[in-house]
C-alpha cells in the first residue's frame, strides 16, 4: 500500500485554483492530460470509505491517518480514481483554502458501461435521481454518497460495430 502526503490533495486543489496562463494552440496541443482525479472533502472519510469499497468495489490504494481516524484514502478501480480527504486533515494540510473546501458538495458524473449492477449495488441508497432517459441519450440514475456528495451514474448505448 502506498502512503501519501495529504499535501498532494492541498497542492492539486490549489493548482486547480490559480489562473491559467494562457497558451497557444501549438501549446495547448503538446499538454498530455495523463488523469483527473476528484478530491472530495468530507468529515469523515470511514463511511464514504464503504460505500465506494462495498458497494463498487473500489481497492483504497493509500491511506493517510490523522489521529485514529483516516485523514485521506485513494480509491481505485479500473483504472479510476476517486480520493477523500477530512476538512480536519485539509485545514492542517493547506489553511488558506480550507473555507473554500468546505463550500460544496462536489457532483460527480460517472459514465458506465452497464447501469443495472449499479442499481443493485445500490440498494438501499435514497435515490436523488430516479432512473430515467436523458435528452442526450444516457440511461442514469442519481445518489448521494455518505458525505452528501452527489453521484450521478451513466449507461450510454452502445454504438453499433461498422
Amino acid at each position: 500500500m502506498r502512503i501519501l502526503t495529504t499535501g498532494l490533495a492541498g497542492l492539486a486543489l490549489l493548482l486547480a485554483l490559480a489562473p491559467a496562463r494562457p497558451k497557444s494552440h501549438a501549446e495547448a496541443n503538446m499538454i498530455h492530460v495523463k488523469r483527473i482525479t476528484p478530491v472530495l472533502y468530507v468529515e469523515e472519510i470511514e463511511p464514504c470509505l464503504k460505500f465506494w469499497t462495498e458497494r463498487m468495489g473500489f481497492n483504497s490504494a493509500a491511506q493517510v491517518p490523522d489521529g485514529n481516524k483516516i485523514g485521506f484514502v485513494m480509491l481505485q478501480k479500473d483504472g479510476t480514481e476517486i480520493m477523500y480527504q477530512t476538512f480536519a486533515s485539509q485545514e492542517k494540510d493547506v489553511p488558506a483554502i480550507s473555507q473554500i473546501a468546505r463550500k460544496g458538495p462536489t457532483f460527480l458524473f460517472i459514465e458506465v458501461e452497464k447501469l443495472d449492477p449499479i442499481i443493485a449495488a445500490m440498494k438501499g441508497v435514497a435515490l436523488v435521481v430516479p432512473e430515467r432517459k436523458t435528452f442526450y441519450g444516457s440511461r442514469e440514475i442519481g445518489v448521494k454518497d455518505p458525505a452528501g456528495h452527489f453521484v450521478i451514474f451513466a449507461e450510454f448505448p452502445s454504438k453499433p460495430q461498422s
